[in-house]
């Protein structure tokens, strides 16, 4: 029996073949850092989500600690969901942030604007750091990035999930202060490694391209450093990549999406919860969540799936941050936090990818009704 796995590098054969042949013009050119590629790319992706601006990191974790660093996060309070990957924590905290985690709802794995305006009221936050998990936008979402502004609340969008995510219009990433994305092998679409931060601001931007050169302001080479900064940069050959990612994204965001559409109908059927995208224009389906029943163990229900030959990757998130041991001298107040430490045992994400096929999303349909049934 095959194996249906979580991951899938969408290449094909044509395409492998022109990254090869671009690598080599690459290499043969000396410019193997912050030369055209790597501009098209900004260009065409901040095109894409709708920002006016758009700059390549190594990776989602140095952009988003960037975008914390650039709203001033340090010594302030900054409300983030529990339930996320550590990245979105651990920036804050090297940002020189305090944390300061909020619950989440069931129907969404993700907090709502009352929760958000109770966190505010109680901890009095300077700032959000908000996660599109799974790829879904809360359809509240627009009215959180209202209720952001209307406080003087900075808002960064976590949108390591999210390529191709849009609501009301909007992509993810373009309805707050600045969001970032990752290109990590497993995403939704990659660069092998790599990240990408948007926004609207000039300044904001201009000095994230300087702290991913070691502040050395608009130059790409040279002795005078004006900023405090890293050594952030992508490279060239991942840049040209992910304009072949970027060209396809819609693509490949349809075919999880409709993957998604025969799983769900299948468990809508018998009665299983999940999280829905139906009120978002387009979902970039990284996951689909699937909410356990009472008494159902999700480790006894991935091992029942990968009996019948379907893997089922990671979760979103099964050890939610706060219980997290790094993060254990964070404060927190566990019973504003009940609805996470319930639901995050309580769910499996099934291999959905862009290569997975009708006749593949039937049979994962299949076994995960055999397993829930």
């Amino acid at each position: 029996m095959s194996q249906i796995k979580p991951f899938f590098l969408d290449l094909d054969d044509s395409e492998i073949a022109g990254i090869q042949a671009e690598m080599g013009n690459i290499l043969r050119s000396g410019q193997l850092i912050l030369a055209k590629h790597t501009e098209a790319f900004e260009a065409e992706f901040a095109s894409y989500v709708g920002t006016r601006h758009a700059v390549t990191y190594n990776t989602a974790t140095s952009a988003l600690e960037v975008l914390c660093v650039l709203k001033g996060a340090r010594g302030k309070r900054i409300a983030v969901p529990s339930n996320t990957n550590f990245a979105s924590v651990e920036v804050i905290v090297r940002a020189g942030g305090q944390p300061v985690f909020m619950d989440m709802t069931p129907e969404f794995y993700a907090p709502n604007l009352d929760l958000l305006k109770y966190t505010v009221e109680k901890h009095g936050v300077s700032g959000v750091m908000w996660v599109h998990i799974g790829g879904i936008i809360t359809p509240d979402f627009a009215e959180i990035a209202a209720y952001c502004r209307s406080r003087n609340l900075f808002l960064i969008e976590d949108c390591a999930h999210a390529h191709g995510s849009f609501l009301g219009g909007k992509s993810a990433g373009s309805f707050g202060d600045g969001g970032a994305f990752s290109f990590f092998p497993t995403k939704v679409m990659t660069t092998m490694e790599g990240g990408m931060i948007v926004t609207d601001s000039k300044e904001d931007a201009d000095l994230a391209r300087s702290f991913r050169n070691q502040g050395k302001r608009h130059a790409a080479y040279g002795g005078l450093h004006y900023d405090h900064g890293n050594s952030w940069r992508i490279s060239e050959i991942a840049a040209y990549m992910g304009l072949v990612q970027l060209a396809k994204l819609d693509r490949m965001v349809k075919t999880r999406t409709d993957a998604a559409r025969i799983v769900s109908n299948r468990l809508r059927q018998i009665g299983i919860d999940f999280c829905e995208t139906s009120h978002m224009d387009q979902a970039s389906t990284y996951k689909l969540i699937v909410r356990l029943p009472d008494g159902v163990s999700a480790d006894a229900v991935k091992k029942k799936l990968a009996e019948r030959g379907i893997i089922c990757g990671g979760g979103v998130y099964e050890v939610p941050c706060h219980l997290q041991p790094v993060f254990a001298d964070i404060p927190c107040d566990r019973a504003d936090l009940k609805t996470t430490e319930i639901w995050c045992p309580r769910q499996i994400c099934p291999p959905i990818t862009s290569g997975t096929t009708p006749a593949d999303a039937d049979r994962i349909a299949t076994a995960m009704v055999e397993a829930l049934g």
